[in-house]
């Protein structure tokens, strides 16, 4: 109930985030650690579900939860990126430091060039988690 409770809290979450009505958002790495109110307020302000991760449709962004022991970072980003249409943006959501499966910034920032990824920003998301933006480098896009 908590996790509902921060999204009536902060129902303007998913538009800080850059999200916007009408996108077509997938979700990978979901559990039962996620944060269900940043689920919630995406899925308000998009104006639909998020689309699970073993859909072959082209979206404009991806939430991917991520914690250390999840497995190969850059391996993870090549494959969400294949779902994402030019221009749009993956949330790279882990825990938060001091908490169960934390990734250090400098993970991040080294899988993201690798994953041909840039980090633009990164921000608190809820009490658990952080959340960092990767988009593909301007000169890279087609």
């Amino acid at each position: 109930m908590g996790a509902t409770a921060d999204a009536a809290a902060e129902p303007g979450l998913a538009n800080r985030l850059g999200f916007q009505p009408g996108q077509v958002v997938q979700e990978f790495g979901y559990d039962d650690d996620v944060d269900n109110g940043l689920r919630e307020s995406v899925e308000d302000l998009v104006g639909g579900e998020l689309v699970d991760e073993d859909s072959d449709e082209v979206v404009d962004a991806v939430l991917l939860w991520w914690r250390d022991e999840d497995g190969d970072l850059v391996d993870a980003l090549v494959d969400v990126l294949g779902a994402l249409a030019e221009g749009g943006a993956i949330w790279l959501l882990s825990p938060k430091a001091g908490r169960p499966g934390h990734i250090e910034p400098s993970d991040i920032e080294e899988a993201a060039p690798t994953a041909g990824l840039h980090a633009t920003k990164t921000v608190s998301v809820g009490r658990e988690w952080s959340g960092t933006r990767l988009v593909t480098p301007r000169g890279r896009r087609a």
